[in-house]
């Protein structure tokens, strides 16, 4: 079940970049993503319903509800789309690679789990393989906003894990992954529509057929099916190793651009693509799951992995 859900979570993050072009143009950033979260919001209620499943998270958990909306489902997205309008899309993915990097620093801090050395040097060949695969973007970069560019990525990134942390506490509670999911959509684009409103940003219609099935397949798929897959992940392994589909989602982008852009292999490409790979060999062997002494029988539950 693990690998279905990681496969899921790299496929589907894997093509969302293109249906996010094609909504670039008339419609602005804020209500883009607005747009998105809030139809993404409706269908996982409408699911839930009809399902009899949708329930109202407690009190007490709601304020991790909402950071988990704030981070996940409002403001990285922000960051990124305002960060891939100043630097290449491949320098964003290379720093948003780092999710792995920052999900372990964040789990040692807010958890106590440990930062192992498997982890650390799988996130090293991922960010090295992935430095090589974009290695032309990143040329290109060194001019312009490319520091504002970078600095809003990083920025993004570090919600993105702070989410994943307000998210693997949520699972802990008890709170589904589908309903913390459900409500958290519903909160970040409600603090979307409240920043439309503050900025005075115009609240443009969808202008063509393009832009509204772009808009459907990220709702439905892009964000319902893989949010719902990625942190049902992290609610299983841990957010460690859950972040490294954000390392290889890149490649599978980066093999539709071959295909429909034109994209063409070189040396550093095909050497960078080995060490991704190898990095996701790296974290996903070994023995993640030690024998338990026999002796010694378990007083609780251990935390999510």
């Amino acid at each position: 079940m693990n690998a279905v859900l990681f496969a899921a979570t790299v496929l589907i993050w894997g093509t969302t970049w293109i249906a996010i072009a094609m909504e670039v143009g008339p419609v602005p950033i804020l209500v883009s993503v607005f747009y998105r979260f809030a139809v993404a919001a409706l269908i996982l209620f409408a699911v839930l319903l009809a399902a009899g499943r949708l329930k109202v998270p407690p009190r007490r958990d709601q304020p991790f509800v909402v950071a988990q909306a704030l981070c996940l489902f409002c403001c990285n997205f922000i960051c990124f789309y305002a960060a891939a309008g100043l630097v290449p899309s491949g320098l964003v993915s290379v720093i948003f690679s780092l999710s792995t990097v920052f999900n372990a620093v964040a789990a040692r801090a807010f958890f106590g789990s440990p930062i192992t050395g498997r982890t650390v040097g799988a996130a090293a060949l991922g960010v090295a393989g992935l430095a090589m695969l974009f290695g032309p973007d990143l040329a290109v970069g060194l001019a312009g906003g490319t520091v504002e560019g970078m600095g809003l990525a990083v920025l993004g990134t570090l919600f993105f894990s702070l989410g994943n942390m307000a998210s693997r506490r949520n699972s802990a509670a008890g709170i589904s992954p589908a309903t913390a999911n459900a409500w958290g959509m519903a909160y970040g684009s409600a603090a979307l529509l409240a920043l439309i409103g503050l900025t005075g940003t115009p609240l443009v219609a969808p202008p063509d057929a393009r832009y509204l099935g772009a808009l459907l397949y990220l709702a439905a798929v892009g964000s319902v099916l893989g949010f719902t897959a990625y942190l049902s992940l992290v609610a299983r392994i841990g957010s460690s190793k859950a972040a490294y589909a954000t390392v290889l989602f890149p490649v599978v982008a980066l093999a539709l651009s071959t295909a429909f852009e034109g994209y063409r292999w070189h040396w550093t490409g095909i050497a960078g693509l080995a060490l991704t790979l190898a990095g996701n060999v790296v974290i996903f062997t070994g023995s993640p799951r030690r024998a338990r002494p026999a002796a010694v029988p378990a007083v609780a539950a251990p935390p999510p992995r």
